[in-house]
């Protein structure tokens, strides 16, 4: 792990494994308050019993957190997989009634509180983009090195 990804990961991991922890012992009407939000952005979330959504978006939260924090997974992995969590998370801000004003974007002062996700998104985009170029980069550290290899086998095997 890159140490300039250190305030990120650890500010985002944390908070997200904690929201996690926090949703372990959900009641049904509080599973089902978010599986209603959740539902109107991704339907499919809709068809599930309330108490599962709770315990698998706990489940989800907690394994998302932990995977930002844990050193050994690459920026690439984690920064996909928090680009795809608040991805949802900003799509349920868009779709739910009363989150953002006639324009869709701008939050209203009930939608502040899910539209600030957006930094989360910035967050994985981040984690992504230097997953990337850290990839591209050893590839082409790869390619020069089997390059040099292949020149000094090909110069050593020539007549003198």
């Amino acid at each position: 792990m890159r140490l300039s990804h250190l305030p990120l990961r650890l500010a985002t991991g944390a908070f997200i494994l904690n929201s996690g922890l926090d949703k372990r012992g959900l009641d049904a009407d509080s599973a089902a308050g978010l599986q209603g939000m959740a539902a109107g952005a991704i339907p499919r979330l809709g068809t599930m019993p309330p108490q599962q959504f709770g315990k698998v978006l706990s489940t989800g939260e907690m394994a998302l957190g932990a995977a930002l924090l844990a050193p050994f997974v690459s920026p690439l992995v984690a920064g996909a997989a928090l680009t795809a969590f608040s991805g949802g998370l900003l799509q349920t801000y868009r779709k739910t009634p009363g989150l953002t004003r006639d324009d869709g974007v701008r939050p209203t002062p009930a939608g502040v509180a899910v539209a600030k996700d957006v930094w989360l998104l910035a967050a994985g985009l981040a984690l992504v983009l230097d997953g990337l170029i850290d990839d591209a980069k050893g590839a082409a550290r790869s390619t020069k090195k089997a390059t040099r290899k292949k020149a000094r086998a090909v110069k050593k095997a020539l007549p003198v």
